[in-house]
């Protein structure tokens, strides 16, 4: 199946350079681009992409809020976020997530790990690598906010609170399974549950729900 993807920068040069790679990658095509977060609000309706790759810093409407309003309507439900930043903007990282983003990625990454960013958006699962996650989260999240799931652990069995323990550390099926002794099947079928029972969104939700709930706790091993 062909990724759909949909480039929102304000910047010309990085547009036409993203594109040139995504346009590479025989699993994917560049579906639009935008110049400003309204237009890539617009254009995620009328483009169907699987995949918006919004930056942050944009004019008329920033990446944050064009993901909060990608995220909340219900007719680009199956639209995923992956949103780029820059280590000096570590706030806009937990604010993306908590905006229904699926994943971040820093601008300057290499092209193949940008490609492979977007197989795991549209894949659904969450970009999300644990040791800046987990510091980044622990620092953020202490504001007050909205909730972004309807319910908390306390509705989780023991052993679901064990994996959305380990999804908040950033690991992936696999290695839920190897640290929990189970099949990557059952990995996969207790995080499906978990979200379930959340309502969250995605992976990314699930980060959130466990460091804001005490769950998982910065430096705990």
């Amino acid at each position: 199946m062909t990724i759909r993807v949909l480039l929102a920068d304000d910047q010309t040069l990085v547009r036409a350079a993203f594109a040139m790679l995504v346009a590479s990658a025989p699993d994917m095509e560049v579906v639009a681009q935008a110049g400003t977060g309204r237009e890539a609000l617009k254009l995620a309706r009328h483009a169907r992409a699987d995949v918006v790759v919004m930056d942050v810093r944009m004019p008329d409407l920033d990446g944050i809020e064009a993901t909060r309003l990608i995220a909340a309507d219900e007719d680009l439900a199956g639209v995923r976020v992956l949103v780029l930043t820059t280590y000096d903007t570590d706030e806009h990282i937990v604010a993306a997530l908590r905006a229904g983003a699926s994943g971040f990625l820093v601008k300057d990454t290499r092209p193949a790990d940008l490609l492979d960013a977007v197989r795991t958006v549209a894949a659904g699962d969450a970009l999300l690598s644990p040791g800046p996650t987990a510091r980044l989260i622990a620092r953020f999240l202490r504001s007050p906010s909205a909730p972004v799931a309807h319910g908390g652990p306390e509705c989780l069995s023991e052993r679901e609170r064990g994996v959305l323990a380990l999804v908040a550390r950033g690991l992936n099926n696999t290695e839920i399974a190897v640290s929990l002794g189970l099949s990557p099947l059952t990995a996969k079928t207790h995080v499906s549950r978990i979200m379930g029972k959340l309502g969250a969104r995605d992976r990314a939700q699930l980060v959130i729900v466990a460091y804001e709930s005490g769950l998982v706790t910065p430096g705990a091993p």
